[in-house]
């Protein structure tokens, strides 16, 4: 328990430290950094809270026991048992915690740091999930709110800088292959998987054209995970326990050949654009396969669910209070906390890899160097 407190003191003295040392006092008494800052899209694998402040469903929240029990002692959002890679990424970069867009007591000054805009749920396509999550567009609609916030209050040449100069880190995609396995989807089973594909590739690269448009240069993007391996996943059909869910397989393998072509065009096209693009279907796919290899003993069972490897994804009475979970007693066992998402362990390695991890798992750039480039 003393070990416990301890780590907990540490990590917030450390945060203070580092959100008084990355910062300059200016005129009216407005906070810039030194630092490159942090914009975050995504989905449930980046989202630190912000679907706590939407009219959304419990299933596509994580503000309940254990969700949080690592790290913050008790749930953010965040749907993991602790911190999340934006998280990690953040504490490699200098910065403080990077907030969800949406939480009421930001502060002006804290937004010049970065800004979380990701939503549990979320998909590239506008149709999915649609009113229960923040997608794509839309996160990008209030990250433009955010640019033009910061130029008025730094100023028109601060505020440039501070887009110009900052990282914009993506994950999504995922909930849209998941999206029509879920619900009837008219869009989905009206046109082939590749033209779908096409669909939510092309929106990503829209979004990423409008963040250059709009000055910003440095690009983090993580491919599709196996998800159609995840715990989740391998429960989907119960005459076949263990078996991947095999008509997401070929629409994450599509995703991940058609993103790599698409960040290589805006590379060619685009001046000055420059990206770090993280093999996360690899790098998740090893532990998966070879959990001992990482100090996991299980790759393919939650920590926190019910049924056959935990997949059921109950935790926290996510399908209804009444519903019983079960829980790990040690959570650093495990790769994946509930049935879809990652521990704070395995969150960890995953960030590393994209902060300093060499070419052939994050290329061409890794983000240790975006966030070093001016």
């Amino acid at each position: 328990m003393e070990n416990s407190q301890l780590v907990s003191i540490t990590f917030l003295a450390y945060t203070i430290i580092i959100s008084i040392g990355s910062i300059n006092c200016i005129d009216n008494n407005n906070l810039v950094t030194n630092q490159s800052a942090l914009f975050v899209f995504g989905d449930s694998v980046f989202d630190a809270g912000n679907n706590n402040y939407i009219d959304t469903l419990s299933s596509v929240r994580s503000n309940y026991w254990p969700y949080g029990q690592t790290t913050f002692k008790s749930p953010t959002g965040r749907v993991s048992d602790g911190r999340l890679i934006p998280d990690f990424i953040a504490e490699y970069a200098w910065l403080p915690l990077i907030p969800p867009n949406l939480q009421p007591f930001n502060g002006n000054s804290q937004f010049a740091y970065g800004v979380n805009f990701a939503s549990g749920g979320a998909g590239a396509l506008v149709g999915t999930f649609s009113g229960l999550v923040i997608n794509l567009r839309t996160q990008l609609n209030n990250f433009k709110k955010v640019e033009e916030m910061l130029r008025s209050k730094l100023g028109d040449a601060e505020g440039k800088r501070v887009i110009s100069r900052a990282v914009y880190l993506f994950h999504i995609g995922l909930n849209d292959y998941q999206y029509p396995f879920t619900t009837n989807s008219s869009l989905f089973q009206s046109i082939s998987n590749e033209k779908y594909v096409d669909y939510v590739v092309g929106n990503m690269t829209d979004v990423f054209k409008e963040v250059y448009n709009l000055g910003g240069r440095k690009f983090g993007i993580l491919n599709t995970g196996p998800y159609d391996c995840a715990p989740a996943s391998l429960v989907i059909d119960q005459t076949k326990i263990r078996s991947c869910f095999q008509p997401v397989t070929e629409l994450i393998n599509m995703h991940n050949e058609k993103l790599l072509n698409g960040l290589r065009r805006l590379n060619h096209e685009l001046s000055g654009f420059k990206y770090a693009l993280h093999d996360y279907h690899t790098s998740l796919s090893e532990r998966m396969n070879d959990p001992s290899k990482y100090g996991f003993k299980e790759g393919k069972k939650a920590c926190c669910g019910s049924g056959p490897l935990r997949g059921i994804n109950t935790c926290g009475g996510r399908m209804g209070l009444s519903q019983s979970y079960e829980l790990c007693e040690n959570v650093t066992d495990y790769l994946f906390f509930d049935p879809f998402h990652l521990t704070e362990k395995a969150n960890r390695q995953i960030a590393e890899l994209i902060w300093s991890g060499p070419t052939n798992i994050t290329g061409p750039y890794n983000l240790k160097a975006l966030f070093e480039l001016n």
